[in-house]
């Protein structure tokens, strides 16, 4: 399975937090579903979710955070790759293990698209850098896409917003990574000397956020 093929939306599975329907407890993303995913013994689930500011990419938590299990009733999925606490935007949940290893191994170099909003106006000497590859603490990445954009129409409100300093403005940035290290867009901003103050996973693959409000999700069929 490639992920160049279409993807159909499922009719009438657009939910929200409070309209989602009831459903049975949820396992916990945090054992080794991996391997009870990888041969699926009932009929593949993809899932698109739009994950707020402060949710965490699992299903349980101990500390009664906000996590998953909060907006989705859908049982035995996981999510491909992680979105942290503080990111937002587009996390894909299957129960298909080779789906979740096309979008996320680094050897299938499948494209995420980031939005990102910066401290500052990066020049075409720092995106220069940042396309070429930098030297992280974990060694060095691949080559990636970046360019100055607009604040994207789309985009919903944040709560809370972002910390601003009334003198430093602020730009967007549309990242394309094909790798997936542990906070690396953040990471790779500040390396060149543009912090992220906010930061929205747009797509993987393709798979997007496709008109999703902030904390909505809908089951799609990959034909």
């Amino acid at each position: 399975m490639t992920l160049n093929k279409s993807i159909m939306n499922a009719p009438n599975r657009k939910h929200t937090k409070k309209t989602a329907p009831h459903s049975k407890q949820r396992r916990s993303l945090a054992t080794n579903s991996s391997s009870r995913v990888a041969r699926p013994t009932q009929p593949r689930k993809v899932i698109i979710f739009n994950k707020p500011f402060d949710v965490l990419p699992q299903f349980t938590d101990e500390q009664g955070r906000e996590t998953l299990k909060n907006y989705i009733p859908i049982s035995d999925v996981y999510a491909a790759g992680r979105l942290d606490r503080d990111s937002e935007g587009l996390l894909v949940l299957t129960n298909d293990g080779k789906l979740q290893a096309q979008l996320t191994q680094p050897q299938k170099k499948t494209g995420k698209i980031y939005y990102a909003q910066v401290e500052g106006i990066p020049d075409e000497i720092a995106l220069a850098k940042f396309r070429r590859g930098l030297t992280l603490n974990d060694g060095p990445t691949l080559p990636a896409g970046i360019e100055l954009v607009s604040e994207p129409e789309w985009l919903w409100v944040r709560i809370p917003p972002i910390r601003e300093r009334k003198n430093i403005p602020t730009s967007w940035l549309k990242i394309t990574l094909y790798e997936g290290r542990n906070r690396q867009v953040r990471r790779m901003t500040a390396n060149i000397g543009f912090p992220t103050l906010r930061l929205i996973r747009y797509a993987m693959g393709n798979f997007t956020l496709d008109n999703l409000s902030s904390g909505e999700w809908k089951e799609v069929t990959v034909v």
